[in-house]
């Protein structure tokens, strides 16, 4: 009697099912600590749905990334001049990229620090980010022991050059090559335009927190995904045959629902990530955990690493909470009971990103750097990705779509104080607003001639 492959239900895709390779990384210490990593932060005290974590959304790209691969490698998908770069259907190379690909997705989130992204950038030492973690953790020795016990007996830099791909392994000064094929394949898992990280976590996200915003015909979009060359145009609009390296598109049918991710991928920014709650609520946890850290900064040794998730966090800023005297004390107790800063300048429709800057930076020396803090930022993609047109020609999306050539620019951008001063702030910003303005363009306009001059005086 064949034995039943193991599945999952879950939340987005119903049931998620895994190999007996799989199961091993879904089973290791790594993989298990991303149960308790909350994929939104805090953002649970703003949406009460939002307490998914890194678990469940890496084994939804897992099997969404599968879902993709089956669909771009089928033989009625694949062009004559695509044909060549893609491993024969079926053939052993065909197998071990499809489960490079699955491995690779389990993986790609095991660097997370805790509560993702709320507070890396200034909690790790120079050089660091979670893509670096999770680099370093694919080739610790517990991982290694791992592919060693699986048939094809994956390199863990191989990987690594999957979850990762080719930009992040630039960043963090690696030699790695890539083949075209294998930036195809890390372009569907991590790709910024059709990604199954990307898919995935859009999905997942507004179905907990409830924003309804974030979702898309999915399932028509894989549909229709192809891998073609490169669409690149010249000025007088011919089409540019010197770049032509494959990369994931779209059937001409299938640009709607790609105009559906990317206004998803839009709305979820301002309604969720950019949300005000939500980011000051990331800014007092940084300060806690800048407090509570040995010498600020997370470890980067591995084992230091897998230690920490959520839930000693957590317990950390309890005990802090209520000790007066405890590093991190008043972060801790503001995200407790609530007691967060509150908005008291939103950026307004007339304000370039430079002006809400030069109005933090006034207010926080007028008020001190303890009691302003600023939050949010411009956010845009470039909706760059070829479509299959009718007469078999791969052409830019932005030709075809006006959607998606004039998408909108989130503009959620913020200046912060406690709850005590919001009155007395806010009207001071009102009051010097106009003259804070002004001064920063003419300091700005200073330095630019300083600039020009010393420049002059170097030929």
């Amino acid at each position: 009697m064949l034995k039943k492959q193991p599945e999952i239900r879950d939340t987005v895709h119903n049931f998620i099912a895994f190999d007996p390779s799989e199961q091993k990384v879904i089973d290791s210490q790594p993989f298990q600590r991303l149960r308790n990593i909350h994929q939104l932060a805090l953002s649970y005290l703003v949406y009460p749905g939002a307490s998914h974590r890194r678990f469940e959304h890496s084994l939804g790209v897992m099997e969404l990334v599968g879902r993709i691969y089956d669909t771009v490698t089928r033989l009625d998908k694949l062009t004559d001049e695509i044909r060549d770069v893609v491993p024969q259907k079926d053939s052993l190379e065909d197998q071990v990229s499809r489960s490079l690909l699955r491995l690779a997705a389990l993986c790609h989130d095991l660097g997370h620090l805790p509560f993702s992204h709320a507070a890396e950038d200034e909690l790790l030492p120079e050089g660091y980010d979670h893509e670096r973690m999770t680099y370093e953790i694919l080739r610790c020795e517990e991982m290694r022991a791992l592919w060693r016990l699986m048939p094809h007996k994956p390199d863990p830099e191989d990987i690594a050059k999957i979850a990762l791909g080719p930009r992040k392994l630039e960043k963090l000064g690696g030699d790695l090559t890539f083949s075209p094929w294998e930036a195809i394949l890390a372009e569907m898992l991590v790709g910024d335009s059709f990604g199954a990280d990307r898919i995935d976590y859009l999905l997942r996200d507004s179905i907990h927190t409830g924003v309804a915003y974030g979702r898309f015909d999915h399932h028509r979009l894989i549909q229709t995904l192809r891998i073609l060359p490169a669409a690149t145009t010249e000025a007088g609009g011919e089409q540019n045959e010197a770049k032509r390296e494959p990369q994931l598109g779209v059937e001409r049918g299938g640009i709607e629902s790609a105009e559906g991710l990317w206004l998803a991928r839009y709305f979820m920014f301002s309604q969720v990530y950019f949300h005000p709650t939500r980011l000051i609520y990331d800014l007092h946890l940084k300060d806690f955990l800048a407090a509570w850290l040995e010498g600020g900064q997370f470890p980067v040794e591995v084992n230091g690493h897998l230690a920490l998730t959520d839930a000693e966090v957590t317990s950390a800023m309890r005990s802090a909470a209520k000790d007066p005297g405890a590093p991190g004390n008043d972060s801790a107790r503001r995200i407790l009971e609530r007691d967060h800063f509150r908005v008291v300048y939103q950026r307004r429709p007339e304000d370039s990103s430079f002006e809400v800057n030069a109005i933090y930076r006034a207010a926080e020396e007028a008020f001190g750097g303890k009691n302003v803090r600023y939050g949010g930022s411009p956010k845009r993609g470039d909706a760059d990705f070829p479509v299959l047109d009718r007469d078999g020609s791969s052409i830019p999306a932005i030709s075809l779509s006006s959607v998606l050539a004039n998408l909108p620019v989130s503009r959620d951008e913020y200046v912060f104080a406690p709850a005590e001063q919001r009155e007395e702030i806010e009207q001071w910003i009102e009051t010097e607003r106009k003259q804070i303005i002004e001064s920063a363009y003419e300091a700005q306009a200073a330095e630019e001639d300083m600039e020009t001059d010393q420049e002059g005086e170097g030929t």
